[in-house]
């Protein structure tokens, strides 16, 4: 070997800059074929890191030392080691340059790696003990840092030296002259939390503990120091200990949110420092989240993220790739709101939100009314339910003296909006006109005031339109056609991009929200937007084509397929060319539009399925290899930071293009994986196994989730046309269900039970409707068999231990669906039942994997009345798999209430009104399929029903009157149901004359129920004319069944009250004939018809002149 040469080759790469990109592959490729295939390398190398005076050589030659000792250390000859261990350990004590210092202490890792297990080296140990208890500060500090590194390489072969750890590391922690040896005593115990076993070794934990105050001591020193590096190197500690076991920090947790809370509060200290405070009690809320519950600090976090987001500067697109601290406590308010109850979170956020948009300071309005937008989507249904109070604080601040306010009030608004359009839609008349005046207002300055401001406003505005007509009725929304569009097409002409895209969003809401309103300003809005369906000279054009084709989709769905026709075959052909332009937007957009036309157009989509489906597919079996990774809302505050992943320190970056995404790429210079930087090779394999974990939410996996969700659209509305592709398309998607991305994973469910529900259909003209219960009464087709089985299995598989709340909930609703409409066929095979009775048991119990903190609880934590709605979602749409398991299985699911029963009682007793009125209802729902299997609940039911019938929330009262109604006419434990008549009637007189409409319908199904099962214990003079009074019902029309039965049968009885009240039922039955069609099912319409028939011959009178009625009678 060429000693010389290869010192030379090393010396001009370093030499070489990052633009001599050629000239650094052909330098790095002739020492990798020529010298680093020899062990002699590696002896060359660590004689230039012994002995070169050249620092950055010397670095060098560690960085790839270290990577070819594995590979050559056993080949170097035994008797020339000792003599390089002893020089290296002692060039590594005295090197003066940082960098270095710490490559050249993962080199003696790398050896010690090594050695070790082979027995040798053993002098090693005692060598750093005294190098890190030495009268020299340096000396400590490398003795110190190898002992780390030696923990990431080696640290299972420390567990017996634990206490002797411990005993060092209590000195070198509390080091008076040397910060870098109390920081890296932390990064070792950092990786002593990772390979811990508390329970096997309590005398370990004890130690541990009782070292943490000291590490939190640490912290403090560096953030008093104004020492960004090492601030940032501490908090990535306690991040790193945040994932291993909850016992290690348990002793000291509650103290330590306390000092990150002080830490994020106080003005004075570098943003840098209180931006990572807050992201660390982020993380303490998304993974210890029963804990912070417990600790009651949702409050006080509350209080402190308002006061912080009055610092926030601007709010401008421009800024988003900014993290600060006010935006940092955005976030951590937008997931507090999702994760903990609304009693901790935003109740106190609505009781301080009066101050805050009342104050004069625009910058505390303004914060006041972010932090509602933020919150909103946590808890929706809460908000929802303070919008009274809400509307009028949000309407003053639209019309804001402050433009900036005016700007936040906007985009709270559209966050408002996007979560309950249905209930803002309801205040259109004073919404619209508010953001009308605030885009009017702009339109105007942007000719000749802050431009930049005004820019921002029309944006804002334009977004905020969009979301509130989503939640219009549509003819409301018709109403506003005419006063919107002229506006919003003029920006069409704006030479900004984002505004013409705002417009363009907007357009399609009012369309959609219209329909057929729509029409007159149909062919103008094509043809104003049609210039920029095939626009494609950079970013911004790719972003506008985008947004067009969505409103376009929009706009077909409001005008009908005759009225689109024209447009259909350009657009599928830009669309098509969508996909090769390299904007993964775009290429979404692109399928949601085809999901957009299957559903306008269904069977006559069929000509553009070939291509469709062939899209789809590619976009599905597409490789995920990047490293670019979509940010998501929340993490977006990691923008210009550093993260800790699999061991290595990551910068976050926003991605060149614009496109939304981020680049991940590791960090140079820092102490724990600083010669990585220079890495000019490959990686070894182990480090490449530690960022395959980073690949699981690539820009390539969140396109597949849109892929498959449009696949599922498609097959369900053009149905016997998709035939021939569904084999290779259920072949794809379950090669999809285990995908690393939770996104992919229950889209994928989602869309195969869709395409079994899509195939029963298509079967179901060749096959009798089915029963319920098992075996099977009825025989479904073996395509279906083999398919359920495929899906079933496979959908097991993930559910059981899927660890995502969103994708259990949207399995459990799959599952659901289907039980509902393809009966107990999906449960044919011998433990199907079994199995889906343990996971949802597993659920209604609240010990799922999703449901469960990471770790192991504490005994405290066990069980909390209050949840998050979040948190309730994936129990409610449980208890909606009981009820689909009610419907397929029937009375056989008499049995499985026996598992069922407490959990449901539990929550239809909870203190939450939600959790009663959703518990009762599925009691009520799985009466009503069980039949007569109910009776032996009989008792237990009734007590807890009767109760809650008196319920002070409606919902629940409403639901108790229908399952009390279900159970007198199912069971036949009359003697117990008779003993309460009295009490039950008692009860519901007081419903009867609430104003709510679906309380009233279910009291009167229930009444009606009672009056069938037992006419004489019912007062029917004093019943049947309230009844009467109540009728037609208004929501509830499933309720017509018991009622028109009932009634039908009184007459057929020759029932002289009802007979005496036919002037009074008359209008009634004219009305429940009349439209719209759904008020009765066919067999209790023909049963009225019969009747009305039957009253024609007896009183005429009664019937002539009725327009509806004489139809009847004449049919």
């Amino acid at each position: 070997m060429d000693e010389h040469q290869f010192v030379q080759l090393l010396e001009s790469l370093l030499a070489l800059t990052a633009a001599d990109t050629e000239r650094v592959k052909a330098a790095t490729a002739t020492l990798k074929q020529n010298y680093f295939t020899s062990p002699h390398a590696l002896s060359l190398l660590l004689q230039l890191l012994i002995n070169h005076e050249n620092p950055q050589l010397r670095q060098l030659a560690a960085v790839e030392a270290r990577n070819l000792v594995p590979k050559h250390w056993p080949s170097i000859p035994a008797q020339q080691k000792p003599n390089i261990r002893n020089h290296l350990l002692q060039a590594t004590i005295n090197e003066q340059t940082p960098l270095v210092r710490h490559s050249a202490a993962r080199v003696i890792s790398a050896i010690a790696k090594i050695d070790l297990d082979e027995g040798e080296w053993a002098d090693l140990p005692n060598f750093l003990q005294r190098a890190a208890t030495s009268n020299t500060p340096a000396q400590r500090e490398v003795g110190v840092y190898i002992l780390f590194t030696l923990l990431e390489s080696v640290g299972d072969g420390f567990m017996d030296k634990l206490s002797d750890l411990f005993a060092l590391f209590d000195r070198t922690i509390q080091d008076p002259e040397s910060a870098d040896v109390r920081l890296n005593t932390m990064l070792a115990l950092g990786k002593i939390a990772m390979l811990l076993d508390t329970e096997q070794d309590p005398e370990s934990l004890e130690a541990f503990q009782n070292a943490f105050p000291n590490m939190v001591a640490v912290l403090k020193q560096a953030i008093d120091a104004g020492d960004e590096d090492r601030t940032t190197q501490a908090f990535e500690v306690f991040q790193t200990i945040l994932g291993c076991e909850p016992v290690l920090m348990a002793k000291h947790f509650k103290d330590l949110v306390q000092f990150m809370i002080q830490i994020a509060a106080q003005t004075e200290l570098a943003d840098d420092a209180r931006t990572q405070a807050l992201s660390f009690l982020m993380q303490c809320v998304k993974y210890r989240k029963l804990k912070m519950q417990g600790l009651k600090v949702g409050e006080q976090l509350t209080i402190v993220s308002l006061e912080i987001i009055t610092e926030l500067e601007e709010l401008a697109a421009s800024d988003d790739d900014e993290t600060n601290p006010a935006r940092t406590a955005l976030g951590l308010l937008d997931l507090m709101a999702g994760c903990l109850p609304p009693s901790q979170v935003v109740v106190p956020l609505l009781h301080a939100l009066g101050p805050f948009v009342n104050s004069p300071d625009p910058s505390r309005r303004r914060a006041g009314i972010l932090a509602l937008g933020m919150c909103v989507e946590g808890a929706p249904d809460f908000i929802g339910t303070q919008l009274g109070e809400i509307l009028p604080l949000v309407l003053r601040l639209l019309d804001d003296s402050d433009v900036r306010v005016r700007h936040a009030a906007l985009h709270s608004v559209a966050r408002l909006a996007d979560d309950l359009a249905e209930d803002l839609g309801q205040e259109h008349a004073k919404l619209i006109p508010a953001l009308l005046k605030n885009l009017d207002t702009a339109m105007k300055g942007a000719r000749s005031g802050d431009k930049e401001k005004d820019l921002d406003i029309i944006k804002s505005s334009c977004n905020a339109l969009d979301s509130v007509i989503g939640g219009l009725e549509k003819g409301d929304a018709a109403n506003y056609v005419a006063e919107l569009y002229p506006r919003l097409n003029a920006l069409f002409q704006h030479p900004d991009f984002k505004v013409k895209a705002g417009a363009a969003g907007a357009i399609g809401s009012i369309a959609a929200a219209a329909e057929d309103a729509f029409l007159p300003y149909f062919e103008e809005t094509m043809k104003s937007l049609a210039p920029y369906v095939t626009i494609k000279d950079g970013e911004e054009d790719l972003d506008l084509r985008g947004t067009v084709c969505d409103s376009m989709g929009s706009i077909a769905q409001a005008v009908g397929p005759i009225s689109f026709q024209p447009y259909v075959q350009p657009l599928m052909q830009a669309s098509g060319e969508a996909l090769h332009l390299g904007h993964p937007r775009l290429k979404e957009t692109s399928y949601i539009l085809w999901s957009t036309l299957a559903k306008v157009y269904e069977a006559e989509f069929t000509p553009f399925l070939s291509d469709v489906v062939k899209g789809l597919f590619e976009s599905l079996q597409q490789e995920e290899s990047d490293l670019e990774v979509e940010l998501g809302e929340e993490a977006k505050d990691l923008l210009g930071t550093e993260i800790t992943i699999a061991g290595k320190k990551i910068k976050v970056s926003a991605a060149e293009d614009g496109s939304g995404m981020a680049t991940l790429s590791k960090v140079a210079g820092t102490s724990e994986d600083a010669d990585d930087d220079d890495d000019l090779l490959d990686e070894d394999d182990s480090d490449m196994e530690d960022w395959e974990e980073l690949t699981a939410t690539t820009a390539v996996a969140l396109e597949k989730e849109i892929a498959v969700e449009v696949i599922g659209d498609v097959l369900t509305h053009v149905k016997g046309a998709y035939l021939p592709y569904l084999e290779k398309t259920v072949e794809i998607l379950l090669g999809l269900v285990k995908h690393s991305y939770e996104g992919v994973r229950k889209a994928t469910i989602g869309t195969l039970w869709r395409a079994y529900a899509c195939l029963w259909d298509l079967c179901e003209d060749q096959m009798e409707k089915w029963k319920p219960g098992l075996p099977l009464q009825v025989q479904p087709k073996p395509e279906l068999v083999k398919l359920n089985s495929a899906i079933m299995t496979a959908t097991l598989e993930v559910w059981s231990d899927e660890n995502d709340r969103s994708a259990v909930t949207d399995i459990n609703r799959s599952i659901a669906a289907t039980l509902k409409h393809c009966g107990p066929a999906m449960l044919a095979e011998s433990d199907f039942v079994q199995r889906v009775t343990e996971i949802i048991t597993s659920i209604i119990t609240k010990i799922h994997p999703c449901q469960l903190e990471f770790g192991e609880q504490d005994e405290e934590m066990d069980d909390f009345e209050e949840t998050s709605e979040y948190d309730w979602l994936v129990i409610d749409t449980a208890l909606d798999v009981i009820i689909g398991l009610a419907a397929a299985l029937g009375p056989m699911f008499g049995e499985l209430w026996k598992i069922f029963e407490k959990p449901v009682m539990k929550y239809a007793s909870s203190q939450e009104p939600i959790e009663r009125s959703t518990a009762v209802g599925v009691i009520g729902e799985c009466t009503s399929s069980m039949g007569e299997a109910v009776t032996p609940y009989t008792s237990s039911l009734l007590k807890l029903l009767l109760h809650r019938l008196s319920d002070e929330d409606q919902e629940t009262s409403s639901n108790a009157a229908f399952a009390v109604g279900l159970l007198v006419e199912k069971t036949t434990n009359d003697q117990e149901i008779l003993k309460s008549y009295n009490t039950i009637l008692g009860k519901l007189e007081p419903l009867l004359h609430k104003v709510d409409a679906r309380l009233l319908d279910n009291s009167a199904g229930c009444v009606s129920r009672m009056i069938m099962k037992h006419k004489d214990r019912v007062p029917l003079d004093e019943v049947l004319p309230v009844l009467a009074e109540l009728l037609p019902l208004r929501e509830d029309f499933e309720e017509n069944e018991p009622i028109y039965k009932m009634i039908v049968q009184l007459y057929q009885s020759g029932d002289a009250t009802i007979r005496d009240l036919t002037h009074d039922y008359i209008p009634i039955f004219a009305k429940v004939l009349g439209p719209p069609q759904e008020q009765l099912t066919d067999e209790i319409r023909s049963q009225l018809v019969e009747l009305v028939k039957y009253l024609y011959k007896q009183q005429p009178e009664f019937i002539q002149g009725n327009q509806i009625l004489m139809a009847a009678v004449n049919s």
